[in-house]
């Protein structure tokens, strides 16, 4: 077995263009320079770190970090806990106000934090990343807690490694994920395997919503809109029940002058007046719903949302992708679409042993929200 050894980068272009070479993981956009630079030059208030894995070849790993400061109250939003435990956990936080280093995309919701090349030991990179996390948090100044986000089931084998370092795992809410029939070459194709229930509703969506313009946003666009494509996305971040940090969408642009098409905004008119937007990225051959925004006044009378869930899916049936993911966050009305939830775990460690044992004993205790799952497509007997 070849000795792996991590160094930390505190910035995307310390890294060298031998190490991307042989990390030879730029075919996901989600570790390419180019979109890991977007989000860093574009959020100053984030301290980025980079952790770089290598063994005697070169380069075989790639840790992201992201250090913030946020209030305990918004990761506790979405999890079913008392209040007496809040008041516990809160008082263990030093009263709301927490610095938090995590591993992963604060900004996404998925795997997108950590990459491992397939030519080594998995578990031995995730053990050196652990080792390297630590170090960091030793240096880092009034850090409370880290928290290392997001793993699918398939993964835990290996990320449970963590668990060594004195982390727990928890889980959170699902990624919300829509499988495409590679049969659908439109949305009328999709439609026609809705049940009726759910038929009526998706064509009441795009019939209320006919009041809006819709438009694709091009790099122009996106300076002339900027601010108010950066209000709506604040407002419905802060109704949102998990948000870690305020994206600045200097970011899309960045995004767009790099991706051009795969890089998607569509944004919503009324009357001249923008009062919403999605976000997506076709990634490979899927489609990653990112951050929306919309005007809540004005989203039950013009159908804004749902228009906004429809597109998406004409969207992902337009680039023939194979899945959407929608993320996290309103999983029931995503589910009367046809998505499913993909379970999701993360792993918290207090940086003080004697608080972190304390937590381990509630986090046991923490329940997700739960949701009913609608099933809105025939089954294979009804769609003949």
């Amino acid at each position: 077995m070849h000795q792996l050894k991590a160094t930390t980068y505190n910035t995307i272009d310390a890294i060298s263009n031998e190490q991307w070479k042989t990390l030879n993981c730029s075919s996901n956009v989600y570790f390419s320079i180019p979109f890991l630079k977007a989000f860093e030059v574009s959020n100053p208030q984030i301290d980025f770190k980079y952790i770089v894995v290598s063994n005697k070849d070169g380069a075989v790993a790639l840790a992201l970090l992201q250090t913030i400061e946020l209030s305990i109250d918004v990761i506790l939003k979405n999890i079913k806990i008392s209040n007496i435990l809040k008041r516990i956990i809160n008082f263990f936080f030093c009263n709301n106000i927490i610095k938090i280093m995590f591993h992963g995309n604060i900004f996404l919701s998925g795997e997108h934090g950590l990459f491992i090349n397939d030519s080594i030991d998995k578990t031995e990179a995730v053990r050196t990343i652990g080792k390297e996390i630590n170090k960091v948090a030793k240096k880092t100044k009034s850090l409370h807690a880290i928290f290392i986000k997001d793993f699918l089931q398939d993964s835990l084998l290996t990320t449970n490694t963590f668990k060594e370092f004195g982390f727990a795992a928890m889980h959170v809410e699902p990624n919300m994920i829509l499988r495409l029939d590679e049969n659908w070459k439109s949305y009328e194709d999709y439609k026609n395997v809705l049940k009726s229930k759910y038929r009526v509703k998706v064509n009441k969506a795009d019939s209320t919503s006919t009041t809006l313009t819709a438009k694709l946003f091009d790099e122009e666009d996106f300076a002339s809109y900027k601010d108010q494509l950066q209000e709506l996305y604040e407002n419905t971040i802060a109704n949102a029940s998990f948000n870690a940090q305020v994206l600045n969408l200097d970011t899309y642009i960045h995004l767009r002058e790099v991706y051009h098409e795969n890089f998607i905004v569509k944004a919503y008119f009324l009357k001249g007046e923008l009062v919403g937007f999605l976000s997506a990225l076709a990634n490979n051959n899927h489609l990653d719903a990112h951050f929306i925004g919309l005007n809540y006044d004005l989203n039950k009378a013009h159908a804004i949302y749902p228009r906004i869930l429809n597109d998406y899916i004409r969207i992902g049936i337009e680039k023939q992708v194979s899945h959407i993911n929608f993320g996290r966050t309103a999983s029931e009305i995503k589910t009367t679409i046809g998505a499913i939830p993909v379970n999701l775990t993360c792993y918290i460690k207090h940086k003080r042993p004697f608080i972190n044992a304390i937590i381990q004993f509630f986090i046991k205790r923490i329940q997700i929200k739960e949701f009913k799952q609608h099933k809105p497509f025939k089954n294979k007997k009804e769609a003949k």
